[in-house]
This record gives C-alpha cells, structure tokens and sequence, in this order.
C-alpha cells in the first residue's frame, strides 16, 4: 500500500506541475481515473470476478487510455505511475497464482507490454528511453519475483500431494492387513464346519453366520481400499484393544515428559458410549493415528502443556477430541519445522473412512483437533457369537 500511495503522490505532483492540469482530458486521467480504477481492481473479494477475469479488462483499460494519448493532441501527458505500479504486481500475481503455465504467461506478457506502452503517452524521446529503461528492468525483476512465488507454490502443492498419496498407501497397507486378518478366520471357521459336518450338523449354521459376517466385515474394508502397496519394512498396527493402545500412548507421552515439565502432561477420558461401542478394525487404526500425531504436534509446538484426549459416541459417530492448553514458554521454531503436512494427512485419512476433520487454535491459546468417523451399522446378526 506505501508503493501505491508514493506512485499516486508522484502521479498528482506532476499533475499538478502542470501548466494546465485539466486539458486537454488525457491530462489527468492516468492519475485520476485509470491508476485509481486499476487499484480498485486489484483488490480481491469473494463475489467478485476472478484475476483472469480482470486481468483482460486491466490491459484493455490501459491500452485505451494509451492509445487516446497518442490519437489526441497534448503537451505533459503523464504516464501513469501508479497504473503502472498495479499492472506490475498484478504481473507477479498472475505468474504466481495462475495454474496454467501458458494461460499464465500470456496474461504476463499483456500485463507487461501494457506498462511498457504508457511510456508513449508523453510523445517525448526522454520518456521512451529513461522509462522503457526502468520499467523494462522493474519488469524482469517483477517476472522473477513471480517465478519464484510460483515455484514455492509448486512445490507445496505436490509436498501436499506426496502427503496425502503417503497416507491413502499407509491405510491400504493397513487395511490390507486387516483384510488378511478377516480371511485367515474365514478359512478356519470353514474348515471348522467341513470336519464337524457329518458329526454335528447343527452347530454349521451359526459357523456359516460368522463367515458371512466376517466376509460383510472385510467387503466394506475392501470398499475404502483404493490401491494395494506393501513394503517390506512396514509393520502394520494390528487390531487390538484400542482404549489399551490409547493409554499406552498417553503414558509413554508423560513418561517423555520434557524437563521441567508437570507430572501429568496428558490424560485419556473415555465415555461410558465409548467404551461400549462397535468399531471397525479400520476405524481402530484410525483413532490411534489421530491421537498419535495430535500428541505428536502437542509436544513440538507446545511443549509443557496440559494435553487432554477425549472419546465419545453416540448411535452414529465416533467423536474424538485433543485438547492442549497453551505452552508456558515461547518456542518460535518446534523440533522438527513446520511443515503443517501432518494435520493434511489426517485429514485425508479421516475423510477416507467419510468421516469429518477440523483442527485450529481455541479461545485460551491452546489447540483443539477434532474428528468424527462414522460407526459401523449394527444388526442383530452383528452381535458376537
């Protein structure tokens, strides 16, 4: 906002030097109408057009104005340096902010070669030479800026795309080893059944019940499943008491307390719903990772806090909450950096079960996660035999 305020100084200073500041027209609307309108354009708002919208509009505004200075006659015709000014940072935008590398360059170079024209508007061999001179080299430093800033973009994006592709990989490893656990109890209750056959035939149907079962259970992990990968050296959670994995994680937090830090840094809290509920081993697996990187996140950016984990149920969703209070001290880099892709990653598994993820800073300066995954449907024929 300073550059502007400086380029629009200068514009009504030269205006005003002027001998006659009001004629012919072209006099002053460079630096009463056009800088001005162009400014009003760079502002972003959520209802109005998009920059590749308004990018063609800001090139044609300034060609016009341009061209009326050259068709017109006039004596100190201003070029404009506040139009000027806005048409070089919207270049930087563009090339930054634009997906599209061609669609990109093109609205750079009308962006560009409309600031370089405005040296024509004074029809004077001094303003062609001096101001093509700077606005050509103000120009390549804005189209580096703007590569740079794309670059930066890039490579965010595709960190954030390895993130989240780590993820789906790690929850089909892990639901692959679910799978695997389903069948082997397929394969034995069916043996099962085929050695009592002949001897008890009436304990094969609630055999054949719990295969259906177990099948039931291992289509709708096969569902979520979107591509196999499995590494050698990748040792996946196996189902288990999850409220017992919980409070094995939460220990071993407190027991690497910090120095210095209290004794109780972390607690689980577990409603009576909780605790009763059905879960789905991939749904186990889930909850624990949540819990792990939130803790995770707890001890990096906020060591020395309180740190409380709370599940709860009701007929539909499981509902899971990490609450850490606010850090005693200031800790500007954690353990690690800052990437922010963890949170990315729980997100997208989260969503992967269709369940609901939000995570940021609550009133007293801590930070709260929370996820909602979705329970497993219950049926009479889901209760355990």
């Amino acid at each position: 906002m300073l550059v502007f305020a400086l380029n629009w100084l200068a514009d009504l200073a030269l205006l005003g030097a002027s001998p006659d500041p009001w004629r012919p027209v072209t006099n002053w609307v460079p630096a009463l109408v056009t800088g001005p309108a162009l400014m009003a354009g760079l502002a972003t708002t959520r209802r109005g057009p998009s920059l590749l919208v308004r990018v063609p509009v800001m090139i044609t505004l300034s060609m016009t104005v341009t061209v009326w200075c050259l068709i017109t006659p006039q004596q100190h015709a201003s070029i404009g340096a506040l139009e000027c000014a806005v048409l070089l940072l919207t270049m930087i935008r563009v090339i930054g902010q634009v997906p599209r590398t061609a669609t990109a360059a093109l609205c750079a170079t009308g962006l560009g070669l409309a600031a370089l024209l405005t040296t024509l508007r004074p029809r004077t061999a001094d303003a062609l030479v001096v101001g093509s001179y700077v606005l050509t080299v103000t120009a390549t430093v804005c189209v580096a800026l703007g590569c740079v800033i794309r670059t930066v973009e890039l490579r965010r994006r595709r960190a954030i795309q390895d993130v989240r592709q780590a993820e789906r990989l790690a929850l089909a490893r892990d639901l692959h080893d679910l799978i695997a656990h389903h069948m082997t109890g397929i394969i034995v209750q069916a043996n099962a059944a085929a050695t009592i056959h002949a001897t008890a035939p009436e304990k094969v149907e609630p055999i054949l019940r719990a295969i259906a079962r177990s099948g039931t259970e291992t289509l709708d992990s096969m569902r979520r499943l979107v591509r196999v990968l499995r590494e050698d050296n990748h040792t996946a959670l196996r189902p288990g008491d999850l409220l017992s994995e919980l409070a094995r994680l939460v220990t071993t937090y407190c027991a690497t307390a910090v120095a210095g830090a209290p004794e109780e840094q972390a607690r689980l809290e577990a409603t009576v719903a909780a605790r009763t509920a059905s879960l789905s081993p991939e749904l186990e697996i889930s909850v624990y990772r949540v819990v792990q990187e939130a803790l995770t996140n707890a001890r990096r950016h906020a060591p020395r806090s309180q740190v409380t984990v709370r599940l709860d149920a009701d007929d539909t969703w499981l509902h899971v909450t990490v609450i850490n209070t606010a850090s005693p001290g200031h800790h500007s880099t954690p353990a690690g950096g800052n990437s922010g892709f963890g949170l990315i990653g729980l997100q997208e598994r989260v969503e992967a079960l269709d369940g609901t993820f939000t995570a940021g800073p609550v009133t007293h300066g801590g930070w709260q996660l929370k996820a909602a995954l979705p329970l497993p449907l219950r049926t009479p024929d889901t209760a355990p035999l």
